[in-house]
């Protein structure tokens, strides 16, 4: 980075000390850094020890709007967080129940919405593990294999798309097969 170059909100950085973090405010003579481990630090904006992960051009004002979508873009990066994904409504209020072929033992029972958050969850971590695999510093080649392996796993779990109420939302494996 030159001593010229400031960096703008939203931008993601990765400190020796603190690991990942994204700009969040710029000060006159520091930036306001959200780490994911460590929490709120001021880092001057003269320190060149940080690695620049993804610069965004820095503006004196950020409108509402703005800073509204850079921190959904910050959530849905760090943190897998994502939008509200609906549960079909033929099983609003409804009961999973596993039944064990011996009936000695009990059944287990769990409100379906609790098991369809489990699913939706399994989901949405695996997204991130895409997005942490793509930005990482793997070779392509071993990119593309574990790339390869989570396809196989959203395969192995279209079972479950019967549960989602938008078409939109289904978990889709690899489609050339």
């Amino acid at each position: 980075m030159s001593e010229y170059t400031i960096l703008g909100i939203g931008s993601r950085v990765k400190h020796p000390a603190y690991g990942d973090g994204v700009i969040i405010n710029v000060d006159i003579a520091a930036y306001n850094v959200c780490f994911m481990q460590y929490g709120l630090k001021h880092v001057g904006k003269e320190y060149a020890g940080w690695e620049i992960i993804e610069a965004i051009e820095h503006t004196s004002e950020v409108s509402f709007s703005e800073a509204e979508k850079s921190l959904a873009k910050i959530l849905k990066t760090w943190l897998g967080v994502s939008e509200r994904v609906e549960l079909g409504d033929k099983w609003d209020n409804g009961l999973l129940i596993l039944q064990p072929g011996d009936t000695s033992l009990k059944s287990k029972e769990m409100p379906i919405d609790t098991f369809f958050h489990k699913i939706v969850m399994v989901r949405d971590r695996l997204r991130v593990m895409e997005q942490r695999i793509n930005s990482s510093k793997l070779t392509d080649e071993e990119k593309v294999n574990l790339q390869q392996y989570i396809t196989r796993i959203y395969g192995s779990l279209t079972s479950f798309n019967v549960l989602f109420k938008y078409k939109e939302d289904h978990l889709k494996g690899d489609s050339s097969k």
